[in-house]
This record gives structure tokens, sequence and C-alpha cells, in this order.
């Protein structure tokens, strides 16, 4: 009988404690996960590229394909922004240009497409107009481009190095940046050279360094052929390269292109990137939705 109950005291004694852990135990805080938050970037290259006359293209103009991008970008935004919870939302979107045009009507344009949406300002009608707004306005910044006839070209190598952190990389957000190019970066006022490295690739670069040849690539690296680095460290931003189109006479041109941005952006510590070429919008449109939604991240 002795037995007995000690036996029973001792598993009273083991439930009662059991019990109390359950009671104390410290719940666990919910880690608050940012990286459903877009904060978009796009930049604008108003260079001669987007010339009609200069260089003309029977399927579709570039500038045309640029639009086209921008509008499958606003697209996958608003998408995005319909997928949250209202009490979630807290997402950005914005357009820029370095240099800023000359002709005010385009800043002024570019100012209306500078999108802040959170819980307080999000409503279907709001999604709709984001979407109107970035499928109108970027046509009329290029036609104003175009019949200016004006090309100020555009500083990209001095965009990552003194802007890129401020403009286009917040925290708590995954930050995105759209470069729409043809590949090629030259701007005068940020012509730099330091030893076989440059802030510029051009055409006559590329043939001067005789990477017109299929042995280019151990070229370019036996000489350093590269960007210099504008950046030190860019691993929380993703960029998203389109447009490239190389110049036909060179059949290695579109793999030069390519590494230069490639090896520039490995050596910022980009998070991750994608440079692809001119096709048609709706060719690319799975791409950039891909690149923007969140279950594409590697």
């Amino acid at each position: 009988m002795r037995k007995l109950n000690l036996l029973i005291v001792c598993l009273t004694v083991t439930l009662f404690f059991s019990c109390k852990n359950d009671e104390v135990a410290p719940a666990i805080p919910a880690v608050k996960d940012h990286s459903n938050n877009l904060n978009i970037s796009i930049l604008l290259d108003l260079s001669d590229r987007i010339s009609p006359r200069k260089y003309p293209n029977k399927s579709m103009e570039y500038y045309l394909r640029d639009v086209g991008y921008i509008s499958s970008v606003a697209e996958a935004f608003t998408n995005h922004l319909r997928n949250k919870k209202v009490r979630q939302v807290n997402d950005k979107m914005q357009l820029f240009f370095d240099p800023a045009p000359l002709n005010p009507e385009i800043n002024a344009l570019s100012k209306a497409l500078k999108i802040a949406v959170d819980k307080n300002n999000v409503s279907k009608e709001f999604i709709d107009k984001i979407k109107k707004t970035y499928a109108s306005e970027p046509l009329k910044i290029y036609q104003l481009a175009i019949d200016d006839d004006y090309y100020i070209g555009s500083d990209t190598w001095k965009f990552f190095q003194n802007k890129v952190n401020d403009y286009c990389i917040e925290n708590n957000y995954r930050n995105i940046l759209i470069v729409l190019t043809d590949g090629y970066i030259y701007y005068k006022d940020s012509k730099i050279k330091e030893n076989n490295a440059t802030t510029y690739l051009t055409p006559e670069v590329i043939r001067t360094n005789g990477l017109n040849t299929s042995d280019w690539s151990q070229k370019m690296r036996s000489q350093k052929l590269e960007f210099i680095k504008a950046n030190n460290d860019l691993s929380d931003l993703e960029v998203l390269v389109l447009g490239i189109h190389p110049d036909p006479k060179n059949p290695y041109e579109e793999e030069v292109i390519k590494a230069y941005w490639g090896n520039w952006f490995k050596a910022m510590k980009v998070k991750r990137y994608e440079i692809r070429n001119a096709d048609i919008p709706s060719n690319m449109d799975q791409l950039i939705q891909n690149f923007v939604s969140k279950n594409n991240l590697n």
C-alpha cells in the first residue's frame, strides 16, 4: 500500500511540473517578413538608341519595346498588390533618368510615375490606375524625347556609383532595378579609363580591343577588359537588364556585352541579375513576370 501511495505521489508531482512548464513556456515571436514588400525602380536610357530615324526596326521600334517592357513590369507590380492582404501592402515603384532630361514635361511625367502604395491608400481603383498610368505615360516620355531630337545620353555608370543606393535600395524591401538599355554605356562627362578598365563600352571599344574573334573571353580575362567597379556592395539589389542590342557586324558582340555587365554586377555583389536582348514585349512578358515574382527567387 505504501508503494502504491508513493507511486501516486510521484505521478502527481510529475504531472504538476509538466503542466507548469506548458503554462510558462514563452511563445516564440514571429519574425516579420519584409521580403514581400516590393521596391521597383526603372532606369531609362534616353540616348539615341531610341531614335527610329537612326536605328529603325521594321518589326517594332526599340522605344516601343521599352514601353512594352515597362507595361509588363507594372502588370507584375499590380498583380503582386492584388495578391496581398490590405494590412500588408507597403510597396513602391518609380522611374529614373540620369541625367535628367532638359524637357520639363518629361520630368513632370516621371514624377507621376513615382508610386507608393500602403494600407491607407490601396484600393482596386488605385491599383487599376497604376497599371493604366504605366501603360500610357512612358510612351509620352519617349515621344517627347524623340520629338526633341536631342539625346543627352545616359550616365548609367555614374548612376550605379552615386545614386542607386539612395534611389533604389531601402531596408525591409525586395529592391529590384530594371535597366532599359542597348547594352552600350557612354556618357561624355563620365569617361574614365584605368588601365584596361573603363566606365564606358561602345562598339568601337570592342573592336579596338579585338573582342570580335572566338578567343574574346580569353582576351577579356588576360587583359582585364572590364567596367570599373562603381559600387562596393549591392547585395540587397536585384537587377534585370532589358534591351541588349549588339552590333550585328560582330558575331560575338552579344556575348561580350553580357560578359561586361555580368562581371560588373559580380564585382559589385549584386544579389541577383539577368541580362536579356531586345526581343518583342510579348516574348519578354513572362520573363519579366517571373523575375518580379517572389516565387522565382533562387
